[in-house]
C-alpha cells in the first residue's frame, strides 16, 4: 500500500509499460474537465443576460402603464376641449343634424 502511494505520488505510472493507456486517460479527464468549465462559464454567462433582459423588461412595462396613463388623460373629452380653445376653437353652439340618406332603385 505504501509502495503504491510513493510510485503515485513518483508519477511512475505515466513512464510504466502501460503508460500510454494512462496518458490516455489523463488527456480525456483534461478534456473532459475543459468542456465541463466552458459550459459552466457559457451558463453563468446566460444567467447574467436573463436577469438583464427581466429588468429590461420590467423597466418597459412601468413605462408603458405610464404611457398609457398619460393617453387615456389626453383622451379625455375636458382635456381636448382645453386644448382647442387654446387654439381659438370652440364648440359649436347649433346642434348637428342628422341626415338621412335613401337610396333609389331602379328597375
Amino acid at each position: 500500500m505504501k509502495k503504491g502511494i510513493l510510485d503515485i505520488l513518483k508519477g511512475k505510472f505515466l513512464v510504466s509499460g502501460d503508460a500510454p493507456k494512462n496518458w490516455l486517460f489523463i488527456i480525456f479527464a483534461s478534456f473532459l474537465a475543459t468542456v465541463m468549465i466552458g459550459s459552466s462559464h457559457s451558463a453563468d454567462k446566460k444567467v447574467h443576460q436573463i436577469a438583464a433582459l427581466n429588468e429590461e423588461v420590467k423597466e418597459l412595462r412601468s413605462e408603458f402603464v405610464d404611457v398609457r396613463s398619460d393617453v387615456q388623460r389626453l383622451k379625455l373629452e375636458s382635456t381636448v376641449m382645453n386644448i382647442v380653445e387654446e387654439k381659438e376653437l370652440y364648440p359649436s353652439e347649433v346642434p348637428p343634424k342628422k341626415i338621412k340618406v335613401t337610396s333609389l332603385k331602379e328597375d
